[in-house]
């Protein structure tokens, strides 16, 4: 390919002449595709630039043959940096990977191996993956407005989604903008689009009254165990323990002790998040029933399987559960579009919390924060909790001797 020539760029004599400042001597080099030099003090450094597909950007290619002989790759020549500023922009030839801006796409695929690699839930790219359409995906960060980011998650409110599902997506698409904006500092300076344009919602943590009475998880437990044994099984851990689906099928035979079970953390959280494993207490009743299942079987295999003896936790046996419970729900009178497992796990809290249990405590026992609890289940306290604040208050009405407190006299 024909490469157009520069005579104040050519060579290192004719590069010397030039005035040693801090914008780059640009030349065309193909279309959309510039070749800079930046004149300094010491050698001068190549540049590209790109404005392809709407996009403009710039990156530093290598140091120019000023002082020292080129070696094809720390150092060029003008020919030789040509060459790599047409690679670098079209990612092609010997331009290395990660040479050329990342879109959003690209983003988000980074963001999912990141978080395999940190041990969290890959779940989060793959469902802010689904409300990115084209357009956006196909955007290089380092050039997204605020407005077009703000746009796209008006555009989730339009489509029916809720204020606290719009902030759980924009949130997971700012840590992948946030990943690789932290590894490529140099051509992604817009962060502040992201941080204007994807801010959350206010007031959109709404708390759904899904609480359930003991009575009900009662007959929910009993309906599942009708519906197969296994089912009913997963589903009086989920009750009395008031894990995740997710923790609960990640635990293993070796994971039943005497009379608890040691549970595996959640992936959920913004840090590393190492799994580990906290004590959560069972009753006699149901820490015989697990006994019987896992006899004779090694402490790897999955301490709850399903129907087809495998664990829970992959998708089809995901949406077996699913379908399980909502036809016990159902069965004992419950909306199952309303009434989900997890329900299950807020009627465990609330539980503790009515019976005095610490909240620090409850908290540990369901792998969440004092901080959660208080913001999410104080409504369901205040709404559920009426005989402990009935049992206190003071009663007009009562017999007079009800309402007197004896006091401590002093003698004379």
């Amino acid at each position: 390919m024909p490469k157009p020539r520069a005579s104040k760029l050519e060579t290192a004599t004719a590069r010397r002449r030039l005035a040693v400042r801090k914008k780059p001597y640009w030349i065309t080099v193909s279309p959309n595709i510039r070749l800079g030099y930046r004149r300094n003090e010491g050698a001068g450094t190549w540049n590209v630039n790109s404005t392809a597909a709407g996009a403009d950007w710039i990156k530093r290619l290598a140091l120019a043959d000023d002082l020292e002989p080129a070696d094809g790759r720390a150092v060029l020549t003008y020919w030789q940096a040509i060459d790599l500023a047409r690679a670098t922009a079209r990612h092609t030839g010997d331009a290395v990977e990660g040479d050329r801006p990342v879109t959003v796409a690209e983003a988000i695929d980074l963001y999912e191996a990141d978080l395999r690699a940190r041990g969290g839930d890959p779940r989060n790219a793959s469902q802010v993956r689904g409300h990115v359409p084209a357009a956006l995906a196909t955007r290089l960060v380092g050039t997204l407005a605020a407005r077009e980011l703000r746009r796209w998650r008006d555009g989730l409110l339009n489509q029916g989604m809720t204020s606290s599902s719009v902030n759980r997506t924009r949130t997971r698409l700012r840590a992948a903008l946030n990943l690789v904006a932290a590894h490529d500092p140099e051509r992604i300076a817009n962060a502040r689009a992201w941080r204007i344009g994807l801010a959350g919602l206010p007031d959109a943590h709404r708390v759904r009254d899904v609480a359930i009475t003991e009575a009900q998880v009662l007959r929910l437990i009993e309906c599942a165990r009708k519906i197969d044994p296994y089912f009913g099984l997963l589903v009086e851990v989920l009750a009395v323990t008031g894990a995740r689906a997710s923790q609960a099928a990640r635990l293993t035979v070796a994971d039943l002790q005497v009379d608890r079970l040691m549970m595996p953390t959640s992936r959920k959280g913004k840090a590393r998040k190492t799994i580990w494993h906290y004590p959560v207490p069972i009753p006699a009743g149901l820490a015989a029933a697990l006994v019987a299942e896992v006899k004779g079987r090694p402490g790897s295999d999955p301490l709850l399987l399903d129907p087809d003896g495998g664990a829970w936790g992959h998708s089809d046996a995901g949406y077996r559960q699913r379908r399980l419970f909502r036809e016990a729900a159902s069965t004992v009178g419950l909306d199952p579009d309303r009434i989900t497992p997890y329900a299950l796990r807020h009627a465990s809290i609330i539980r503790q919390l009515q019976r005095n249990v610490p909240i620090r405590l409850v908290a540990s026992l369901h792998d969440t924060s004092v901080a959660m609890i208080e913001r999410t289940y104080s409504v369901y306290i205040a709404c559920h909790g009426d005989e402990i604040a009935r049992a206190a208050m003071l009663d007009p009405a009562a017999p007079a001797a009800a309402n007197v407190v004896s006091l401590p006299g002093r003698r004379l």
